[in-house]
């Protein structure tokens, strides 16, 4: 049987599985600002949505004994399929908030392990040389997908916001994001279809015998028990749950400061500008400074790019500061601004990435790989959920200043960790 190229399938495969993430972390953050959810419930709940990315290391196992990764790939994109379908239908209704967080924890329970079979199959899928070639090739998809999803997506909605829909007398932000989301479930029934039929079938993927559970939870308790009983565990779980935890708390109140209202302390823009200058600008600077971070990163080693990198994940957050209190008119100095911030967390995070790898090394790499993971997710997670309660408390401008004030953990964790100097340095 002829082979199928890996341009047939890993291209798309990527860009599928960064859309259903970026409309969980991002869209819903936009779409509920719109909709008059209050900042505090906005943080709250769409923070929630990072629980199945939390527990995902402990959900894997599951995913790798039963049935093939194919399949679960294809299952899981027809189901976000249903969640996305599942929001379009419910925001137009009067119990759209409870109905619509309930079809994003689908979509997002759906996302993360689409996120684990995908990852898995793209290592059955080619043999090592083609898996290297195309590493490149799929991260540009997935930052593709981010474009396409906290860009394209937000435009559109903002463009629909300000037609005149089905003879109404003004514009429908409903209707407008109702429209948008049908438009993304179209998107996803066509990607399960062509996925049914292009993605190959590896002899390693084959259906497999589902194991005894007490196999499964056996082989998972020590691979837990491994990573748990590490050296250094304590600084190791500090620099994973604090080194984001100013930027895990901006995330989350950067697009409803950009649409609120000067009168409350926003930049008034209008939806379609948000999804250019933090959609599509932004997204394009947080490439840049990741690919720059991973260059420079191979040539000196983790170690030595450490202390640059932590600066630069957390300085431009200043630019918040700079905004809040400035509140400048000028569209392309905020879009200068939103890029310098997200140059500087893409190359910051270059040093998170890293180190994730660094302290999986050994037995189990892929399994601790996940924890680290997992708990990169938690550090998001818990500090997002007060986010909008204190920017409420205490206004944007003294929000951004809490957000610098809660860089200091990671700089004061960076100080602790022990690293390799020869970590990272590519090999001549």
């Amino acid at each position: 049987m002829k082979q199928k190229s890996p341009w047939a399938w890993v291209p798309t495969l990527y860009f599928a599985e960064g859309i259903p993430y970026v409309v969980v972390m991002t869209l819903a953050v936009i779409m509920y600002k719109k909709l008059d959810i209050s900042n505090t419930d906005i943080a709250l709940y769409t923070s929630w949505l990072y629980l199945p990315w939390v527990i995902k290391p402990f959900w894997s196992p599951v995913v790798d004994v039963i049935k093939s990764k194919r399949w679960w790939i294809v299952t899981m994109q027809l189901l976000i399929g249903a969640g996305l379908a599942g929001i379009a239908f419910t925001i137009p209704t009067n119990f759209f908030f409870q109905s619509t967080l309930a079809f994003f924890w689908l979509l997002a329970f759906s996302s993360a392990t689409h996120d684990i079979a995908a990852d898995g199959f793209y290592m059955f899928g080619m043999d090592e040389s083609k898996q290297a070639y195309f590493i490149g090739i799929r991260s540009t998809f997935y930052r593709l997908s981010m474009i396409a999803g906290q860009g394209l997506l937000v435009f559109l909605a903002g463009q629909l916001e300000e037609m005149t829909l089905f003879g109404n007398e003004g514009p429908s932000v409903p209707l407008a994001w109702s429209l948008t989301f049908y438009i993304i479930t179209g998107m996803f029934l066509v990607f399960a279809l062509y996925h049914k039929f292009a993605l190959p079938h590896p002899e390693e993927d084959k259906n497999k015998e589902v194991k005894s559970l007490s196999e499964v939870m056996s082989d998972f308790g020590h691979t837990f028990s491994t990573f748990f009983t590490k050296k250094d565990i304590w600084v190791i779980m500090g620099m994973l749950l604090t080194y984001r935890l100013g930027e895990s708390q901006l995330v989350k109140m950067a697009s409803p400061f950009l649409l609120d209202g000067r009168d409350v302390g926003g930049l008034g823009l209008t939806t379609s500008q948000v999804g250019i200058v933090y959609g599509t600008i932004g997204v394009i600077f947080l490439t840049i400074g990741g690919i720059l971070g991973g260059l420079v990163a191979s040539r000196k080693g983790l170690k030595y790019w450490l202390w640059p990198m932590v600066i630069a994940i957390n300085l431009p957050n200043l630019v918040y500061v700079y905004l809040s209190y400035v509140l400048p008119e000028s569209f392309v100095l905020v879009s200068i601004s939103v890029a310098i911030e997200q140059f500087g967390y893409g190359f910051g995070f270059t040093a998170y990435m890293l180190y994730q790898i660094y302290v999986s090394e050994g037995e189990h790499k892929t399994a601790h790989f996940a924890f680290c993971t997992g708990l990169m997710a938690l550090g998001m997670m818990v500090p997002g959920m007060i986010s909008g309660w204190i920017q409420e408390m205490i206004g944007y401008q003294h929000f951004f200043i809490w957000v610098i004030l809660c860089t200091i953990p990671s700089f004061i964790m960076v100080k602790l960790i022990k690293v390799d100097p020869t970590f990272g340095i590519k090999k001549k």
